[in-house]
């Protein structure tokens, strides 16, 4: 057993985050390189990230360079793809050293058999979105899109991703899709008696649930309103921090 915790967040949203939380996720990924044994980051850490053969997106150098200083310190880090940027490819993996997924995985952490999902597409409602998903992710429109300057196609990326900074609370549609993911979590572990923990994120409002004795439902929040975390170790409970250092 590690004595150190794995810990979880997502929903950065660098590029449409204000430079403030940007320094702060850096000196929280400084807090994690000492007090963690692996990181995963479950979706949209960029607003928008695709990979051209031999361009990927200007900025956030620093970010990527503390990701690649983790792992070079043997802490390993894990990507899952979310809805702004499940285009990752060779950069992420060969240059910066991470595991990145496309696609939910089960794993165990730290004791947990868990199911891990950034939550896009999950839950019922939201047809629409289900159907872009699956034209945006198709190989021909990953061709096609690659066949654009990077210029023209960064700028076009960033008008569709519609994220907004603001103050205040979650908006009516993120508290609509809170619902829906969670709904669907506890019909997953119901349906799945071996699953102790489903893990996601793509809401932006952080959540912790118990469900029945040992087995949760965790949403890890986001860090445009939240800063917040999952931290996962054995023989505890999942527990949700908010980062203020």
């Amino acid at each position: 057993m590690s004595e150190k915790p794995i810990y979880v967040a997502s929903d950065i949203h660098l590029g449409v985050a204000p430079p403030e939380t940007e320094q702060a996720f850096l000196r929280w990924l400084a807090h994690t390189a000492e007090c963690a044994s692996a990181l995963i980051l479950n979706g949209d850490v960029f607003d928008f990230w695709f990979e051209y053969r031999s361009v990927v997106p200007r900025g956030h150098t620093r970010v990527l360079g503390a990701l690649a200083g983790l792992v070079d310190r043997g802490v390993p880090v894990s990507m899952m793809g979310g809805n702004h940027d499940w285009w990752g490819g060779s950069f992420l993996t060969e240059e910066i050293g991470v595991t990145f997924m496309q696609d939910p995985v089960v794993a165990e952490l730290q004791g947990f058999r868990t199911f891990l999902a950034h939550g896009d597409g999950l839950g019922r409602g939201d047809l629409g979105y289900r159907i872009l998903r699956a034209v945006v992710r198709g190989r021909l429109t990953r061709w096609l899109f690659g066949r654009l300057h990077p210029d023209f196609g960064t700028a076009l990326g960033a008008r569709v991703s519609r994220t907004e900074y603001r103050e205040g609370g979650p908006s009516d549609a993120e508290r609509g899709r809170s619902k829906a993911v969670r709904t669907w979590a506890l019909a997953e572990l119901q349906r799945d008696p071996s699953l102790d923990l489903v893990v996601c994120g793509h809401t932006h409002i952080p959540l912790l649930e118990e469900v029945e004795p040992g087995r949760y439902y965790v949403n890890a929040g986001d860090w445009l309103h939240h800063r917040s975390y999952l931290v996962l170790q054995e023989g505890n409970p999942p527990a949700l921090h908010t980062w203020e250092g």
